[in-house]
């Protein structure tokens, strides 16, 4: 089973990353979270909710937002292993990551 994550800023500004089964298992859950979060530190983000649980679906869209859409309209390195951790957290083949609506579909 291959996995699509799509980073919607608006109806018209989606970038689209095809991952393969290989490329989805190589990372673990626990790890794909580490990666995220070091990545919120590295951009200087802000947590979404300082108090109390921070979900995961929370952080990807913190860090997509705070990242802007110029890291993923380049479809380089970064965008692909925002990708690659997002579909390890979420395991299902479909993953919208809409900016835009502040969701996770």
């Amino acid at each position: 089973m291959s996995t699509t994550v799509t980073v919607r800023f608006a109806v018209d500004r989606e970038y689209t990353f095809d991952l393969t089964d290989n490329a989805v298992a190589t990372l673990e859950p626990d790890a794909a979270r580490s990666w995220l979060a070091h990545q919120m530190d590295a951009l200087e983000c802000d947590m979404p909710n300082k108090m109390g649980k921070i979900l995961a679906a929370d952080i990807a869209l913190a860090l997509a937002h705070c990242a802007g859409e110029s890291l993923f309209a380049e479809g380089g390195e970064w965008a692909q292993c925002y990708a690659q951790a997002v579909a390890a957290i979420f395991d299902r083949p479909v993953v919208l990551v809409d900016v835009e609506q502040n969701r996770i579909g």
